[in-house]
């Protein structure tokens, strides 16, 4: 079933005018605001771009029984969620949202998926794991095609993982890390098969916070829900918690390296605040050793939580960010402040490979209600900028996308955002009401007056399987009469990001080596030689958006397959 979405409000357009670009390509334009739907059909706690389809999943919890998108009646029968009292669900908790045309596609969800985690597999379809009560120890499974749906194995995980991380693995696999109550982490399995036990991971314990009351009475803030884990690029996993965080060898279930602790405050859920592995830059031939630096912004006082929940005092968020070498054997932080304070942020890697830092709240927590002064100013990280001169301030937005909101970056540059919803249930008559609509917003990069700089992939003759460590071509379709290796042009591959509660699981962004570039191999297309990264280490396999970048301006992206 198919739901075309119409609105009638004007596209918001809250962007600056464009003034002339400097060398870089750059201009006063501070980005366009557009909506796009008004009804997203689920509030957009999750979502991911899937490839093939081209589409992006949205899916929220079920434990509401209630959405804004009926189950249509090839979707029938209802779920029973209660045989004794006879209680149905009969509403989608999943959707796919088409990007070109707002329509929406319904998918069918029975355990509950509420707080959960996900990645794509080596073909591009969606394992997704963990969630609460009945669905916290399920692994799912949605392949990539237009008649597929949801299939669900309640039992296949061997610890409940309820705010966990999952993380795709060099050769493929998935890794799911923590949880509410879950101080382990285990391997997913394979379709149709389960976890006997879990693997112990004592770090994950030692960073959850609690506030001593008196008489045995403690407050649980915990502070170290949904990890930040990423895969470094010698194979090991960077994990950070609360303020803290190793380098893992999970193979070995060893500490490889324990990293200073980040100061300032709490950064993990529900202080909530960002975290990325920033752009890896490739050359033809590689170091033993490749650099990679992990940004951690924002987030909230280590009580924060606990004055906002029971007392309804919403403390100021951290306005700070911390950056770190992790490859580096004496790695430390290095701070630096954003223009503003935000909790519940997103931070998308854009395919320049600076990073946009939108949504969230200037003050509180996540959690219901425990949250004020949505932060509406997007914030631009320009990450091979010198310190001090990496933060710009762009259009500000008109929707408060605070607890539950997400967002996501589509193939043509523009960033999706969607979500926000700081209530138990879906309720639309309060302060802060249940989003449902869907809006755009377009980078700088994206200025009109850069529309010549805009390289087009010629898809039909560019390699779309790549191998590791091997040249391909990229051809593109110019304006420019000569393109050169010197001329600030490069390949980026993005693998696309599962977005929840401020986490982007399994988001990287790689700078591809560069060989040589054919110009007019026919006239107005250029072939470009480039070399894939060497190994799952670096690049997981599976999909990735492959954008041209010129003079800070990127192409539309292609997908492309790595294996």
């Amino acid at each position: 079933m198919f739901i075309k979405v119409l609105y009638i409000l004007p596209l918001l357009l809250v962007s600056a005018v464009g003034a002339p670009s400097n060398e870089n390509g750059e201009t006063g334009y501070k980005g366009k605001w557009e909506l796009v739907s008004q009804n997203s059909g689920v509030s957009a706690m999750h979502a991911i771009l899937l490839p093939k389809v081209n589409k992006v999943l949205m899916y929220d919890a079920t434990i509401w029984r209630i959405s804004k998108f009926p189950l249509p009646p090839q979707k029938m029968p209802c779920h029973m969620v209660d045989p004794v009292n006879k209680i149905q669900d009969c509403w989608c908790h999943s959707v796919l949202f088409d990007i070109e045309t707002s329509e929406l596609k319904a998918l069918k969800i029975e355990t509950d998926t509420w707080c959960s985690s996900g990645g794509l597999t080596v073909d591009g379809n969606l394992v997704s794991t963990g969630g609460y009560r009945g669905g916290a120890n399920t692994a799912r499974y949605l392949s990539t095609c237009d008649n597929c749906d949801w299939k669900e194995y309640p039992t296949a995980l061997a610890d409940p993982r309820w705010y966990a991380t999952q993380v795709t693995l060099p050769d493929g696999g998935f890794i799911v890390v923590g949880g509410r109550d879950a101080f382990s982490y285990e391997y997913i399995p394979r379709e149709g098969h389960f976890n006997k036990k879990a693997i112990f991971l004592p770090f994950l314990r030692d960073t959850s916070d609690n506030i001593n009351l008196g008489k045995q009475n403690f407050f649980r803030l915990e502070n170290n829900l949904y990890p930040f884990v990423h895969l470094a690029p010698d194979g090991n996993l960077f994990i950070f918690a609360n303020n803290r965080s190793i380098l893992f060898n999970p193979a070995a279930n060893k500490v490889v390296r324990e990293l200073p602790v980040l100061p300032g405050g709490s950064r993990n859920y529900p202080a909530s605040g960002m975290s990325v592995l920033l752009p890896i830059r490739l050359y033809v031939e590689n170091g033993k050793v490749i650099p990679a630096d992990v940004l951690v912004c924002g987030g909230a006082q280590w009580d924060a939580y606990y004055f906002a929940d029971t007392k309804k005092q919403f403390m100021p968020a951290l306005k700070d960010c911390g950056r770190i070498s992790i490859m580096k054997k004496n790695a430390a932080w290095k701070k630096e402040v954003m223009p503003s304070a935000r909790v519940m942020g997103d931070m998308t890697i854009l395919p320049t490979g600076d990073v946009l830092m939108i949504n969230g709240a200037k003050t509180g927590t996540s959690a219901w209600g425990d949250a004020e002064q949505p932060n509406l100013v997007p914030v631009l990280y320009k990450s091979k900028a010198k310190r001090g001169n990496r933060f710009k301030e762009l259009a500000t937005g008109t929707i408060p996308r605070m607890y539950h909101s997400s967002s996501v970056l589509l193939p043509d540059g523009k960033v999706l955002i969607a979500g926000s919803n700081t209530h138990d249930g879906y309720k639309y008559d309060v302060k802060y009401p249940t989003e449902l609509r869907v809006e755009k917003f377009s980078p700088p990069y994206l200025d009109p007056s850069l529309a010549t700089l805009r390289q087009k992939i010629m898809v039909e003759t560019t390699d779309k399987v790549i191998n590791y460590g091997k040249r391909f071509k990229v051809n593109v379709s110019s304006k420019v009469l000569r393109l050169s290796k010197t001329d600030d042009l490069k390949i980026t591959m993005y693998a696309p990001a599962f977005t929840t509660h401020g986490i982007s699981m399994n988001q990287r962004l790689l700078v591809l080596g560069l060989v040589d570039v054919i110009n007019n191999v026919w006239p107005g297309i250029h072939s470009i030689v480039v070399v894939a990264p060497p190994s799952g280490k670096v690049a997981p396999p599976g999909y990735y958006l492959l954008h041209v970048v010129y003079k800070g301006v990127p192409s539309v992206a292609m997908w492309i397959q790595i294996k």
